[in-house]
């Protein structure tokens, strides 16, 4: 199902929880914004460099993420602390910093609960007025852009992740793309334990219909605890 077409259909009417699986799978195709055209649509190396994996927008991406230039995309959501670290690279470069790209940021909130969406369909709760957890900021000399965020909670078909989309400076699509979180005992996500909710019934990353063919330049770096907060941090390859 095309993502234009899925988004209608959460506007008309109930949508089953197998059709949001299916529509959170890999795309293969460029990703369409209200903003710019893909310029990259799959995972590849250039001049030497890994660029990250290429993922779907869909199905919650931000209406209008210019609207959003923040750092702190909390907006009142509670749940624990999550510090994102994002360092962007040009692949056409050697792999060195990416300065004045634009970096959008969005996730779920700690119920699997999207903002600008909901009221029927997958998501019971509608949040179709609001916009906790997204927010747009653009690299520093480094490459690097930092948000005050919480920790990811997840929904039915999906393993805990952020999605990422990257421009550059005069606002083109780069790489559409998604941070998958390290699992197993030990780790952040052992410790929130998908906050009440729980853990009975996660998809795993790999058995996620995104990450499942690979994500090992997708998977982030996280530190920290519950009572301190989290640091996430992780460097992705682009080609600009």
């Amino acid at each position: 199902m095309e993502r234009k077409n899925f988004l209608k259909s959460l506007m008309v009417g109930a949508v089953s929880t197998s059709v949001l699986v299916d529509a959170c799978k890999k795309d293969t195709t460029s990703p369409t914004t209200t903003t710019s055209t893909s310029t990259s649509t799959s995972t590849g190396t250039t001049s030497g460099c890994s660029v990250i994996e290429t993922e779907t927008e869909g199905p919650y991406p931000t209406h209008t993420p210019a609207s959003y230039v923040r750092s702190d995309i909390t907006d009142g959501r509670t749940g624990y602390k999550l510090t994102v670290n994002i360092t962007v690279n040009n692949s056409n470069n050697s792999c060195n910093a990416l300065s004045g790209a634009l970096v959008d940021i969005w996730h779920c909130d700690a119920e699997g609960n999207y903002s600008e969406y909901g009221g029927s369909g997958s998501q019971a709760t509608n949040y179709t007025t609001v916009h906790f957890l997204r927010g747009r900021q653009t690299t520093n000399a480094n490459g690097l852009v930092t948000y005050t965020s919480i920790f990811p909670g997840w929904y039915t078909g999906r393993a805990t992740h952020i999605h990422v989309h990257v421009y550059n400076s005069a606002g083109t699509s780069l790489k559409v793309t998604q941070i998958a979180f390290p699992e197993g005992t030990g780790t952040a996500l052992a410790a929130v334990a998908g906050y009440t909710k729980g853990m009975s019934g996660y998809t795993y990353n790999a058995t996620d219909g995104v990450f499942s063919d690979g994500y090992a330049l997708e998977l982030a770096t996280i530190t920290g605890s519950t009572t301190a907060g989290f640091v996430l941090a992780i460097s992705m390859s682009v080609p600009a």
